[in-house]
């Protein structure tokens, strides 16, 4: 690699300059032990408690999202849903489904009023009309199911722990509680959980509690997934979120305790493709996360990206350019995929990226940017909607077998709804689709429907070498930017042969349409003129970058964490 000084200090001067306090990272261990990467201290070591225990990947996974629900609760959580990858010592991938979906009665005019007008977003999104019913737990019965190890209720026991017996405020934990105040404190419950009497922020490092909480996973543990999606618990649910509902909407059907019982996470064929000798795979419809990774990686392989390098600008703006291609695509095509015919052969067909490559040259920005056309469209619009995503989590589970799990929890919004059931809050994901039903006399492929599943961001993603074998498991949080977060980590793994911890830590762009976005207070920064000379337009602003993975690098599993986030990776 040319300018390897000047690239070691771009590198330090990330790791140093991107957070004020550096993850707590695992040393090397060799393949027959376990690790857990994960946005929180805690999270890590309940699923390191269950590896230790002689659980499975998988048991330790749902361990780490159930303790996410009590630590994290502005991210995650059982209020939410997810996406579980789950890849064995074969290299054999299965993909499960546990994204929230819409009520039997929502329209295509569910945020609509009876003039037409969209409702406000943020009036919508602490509204019933926000909350789709929940999947986690039936994505962790599921997977549990086929490939737990330890008894279901073991599981909840690092998580009742928690919230019984209390875990300290960390500092992230606070800030969310001053920036998104409307919504941890939308309710009492949630007001007296986390402020003061005087109704201020509780201070970093206060011993927090959650009671209620703690029963409800108990009763979880006791009885079940089936007690979240059926009987009195169900019922109670439904019933907080149809009277948070308009009453206009509420006249054609909100949501019913038929909604939650009939919810199940679904079993999905993996998205997999290549990227110069590599074997991806990631989750396919109702995410976007899968196809659009691909695609930004795919169409650089004609660039030489290890001799450009971190430090060259030309490398930062083919990347650039690839997010353009890509979400063109993402906003036009991707929906889920048992309402609307979703091309994702097409998307993903070697052909057509090596052609939508050709448009990307390394001199110059390309003029304008469309959606391309792949075999399999339909006659769909894109909906131009870019939610931003703080209330997701992402975490990693390598156990002693070579099992591994990677797994994307989110609730969407910061605390979601702001709506608590049970001492969680409820999810905002129905704010994921697209607001206006159609454009221009076109449907839109993410409009909602009955049941439906919202378009997602997420990306859990496996990468396999040329031996077929796992050379690193990944995923992140953060809205739209997720999918980048996901490709520059791994352009940074497999072109710059760099540790998935710098890797990660490498500042971010984001280019999803006509204009770059610059991590601020980045190296980036620096290379706003090279840039600009190129064509784009370039800004600087906090991008909510958060990821975490667990790699296999020179015989040894190796954890990486966000240095922007409070999370860790541990291993036995």
């Amino acid at each position: 690699m040319h300018n390897k000084r000047g690239f070691l200090l771009f590198i330090a001067t990330v790791a140093l300059g991107a957070c004020s306090e550096a993850p707590i990272s695992s040393t090397p261990l060799p393949p027959e032990t376990g690790m857990v990467s994960a946005a929180d201290p805690r999270a890590a070591e309940a699923g390191m408690a269950i590896l230790r225990q002689g659980g499975s990947a998988t048991d330790a996974a749902i361990a780490v999202m159930l303790a996410l629900t009590v630590v994290e609760p502005q991210s995650s959580g059982i209020g939410g849903g997810g996406f579980y990858l789950h890849a064995d010592a074969a290299g054999r991938v299965e993909t499960l489904d546990g994204r929230e979906s819409a009520p039997a009665a929502a329209t295509p005019e569910w945020f609509l009023d009876q003039a037409g007008t969209a409702t406000p977003f943020m009036q919508a999104v602490m509204s019933g009309l926000s909350i789709g019913v929940p999947g986690n737990m039936s994505l962790a019965a599921e997977a549990h199911e086929r490939h737990g190890r330890l008894p279901w209720a073991d599981l909840f026991a690092p998580a009742i722990a928690l919230a019984r017996d209390g875990w300290e405020l960390t500092p992230r934990g606070a800030q969310f509680l001053t920036s998104a105040r409307n919504r941890a404190a939308l309710q009492p419950e949630g007001l007296a959980l986390f402020y003061t009497e005087a109704g201020e922020p509780k201070p970093v490092g206060t011993r927090m509690t959650n009671p209620q909480l703690a029963d409800t996973l108990e009763r979880l543990a006791r009885d079940g997934a089936a007690a979240f999606y059926r009987g009195t618990q169900a019922e109670t649910m439904a019933g907080v979120i149809a009277a948070a509902t308009p009453p206009m909407r509420l006249e054609t059907g909100g949501m019913t305790a038929e909604d939650v019982a009939g919810y199940e996470a679904k079993w999905r064929e993996p998205v997999c493709g290549a990227y110069r000798v590599y074997r991806i795979c990631g989750m396919g419809p109702p995410s976007s996360g899968a196809t659009t990774v691909l695609a930004i990686l795919a169409q650089l392989e004609p660039f030489n990206m290890t001799a450009l390098g971190p430090g060259s600008p030309t490398a930062w703006h083919l990347f650039a350019e690839s997010q353009r291609l890509a979400y063109a695509d993402r906003e036009a095509y991707l929906a889920d995929g048992d309402f609307v015919a979703v091309p994702v052969a097409g998307l993903t067909d070697p052909a057509y990226l090596a052609a939508r490559a050709t448009l990307i040259a390394p001199d110059r920005r390309m003029a304008a940017v469309t959606a391309g056309v792949p075999a399999g469209i339909a006659a769909i619009q894109p909906d131009g909607n870019e939610p931003v995503e703080n209330g997701t989590s992402h975490f990693v589970v390598v156990d002693s077998a070579g099992n591994t799990v990677t797994y994307t929890s989110t609730i969407e919004g910061s605390f979601g709804s702001g709506y608590m059931f049970g001492g969680f809050y409820l999810n905002n994901e129905l704010t994921d689709f697209s607001m206006a039903p159609e454009i221009d006399g076109m449907a839109v492929a993410n409009r909602v429907e009955g049941g439906k599943r919202p378009r997602s961001s997420m990306a859990p993603t496996l990468v396999f070498g040329p031996d077929g074998d796992l050379r690193i498991a990944i995923g992140a949080a953060g809205g739209a930017t997720i999918p980048v977060q996901v490709a520059k980590a791994l352009i940074g793994v497999l072109d710059w042969n760099l540790t998935a911890q710098d890797a990660i830590a490498l500042p971010g762009l984001y280019s999803p349409g006509d204009a770059i976005t610059v991590e601020a207070d980045s190296p980036l920064l620096t290379m706003q003129p090279a840039l600009e000379a190129l064509g784009h337009t370039v800004a600087a602003r906090g991008l909510p970058f958060k990821a975490n993975a667990v790699e296999f690098r020179d015989g040894h599993w190796l954890g990486a964490a966000d240095p922007r986030s409070e999370g860790v990776a541990l291993g036995q």
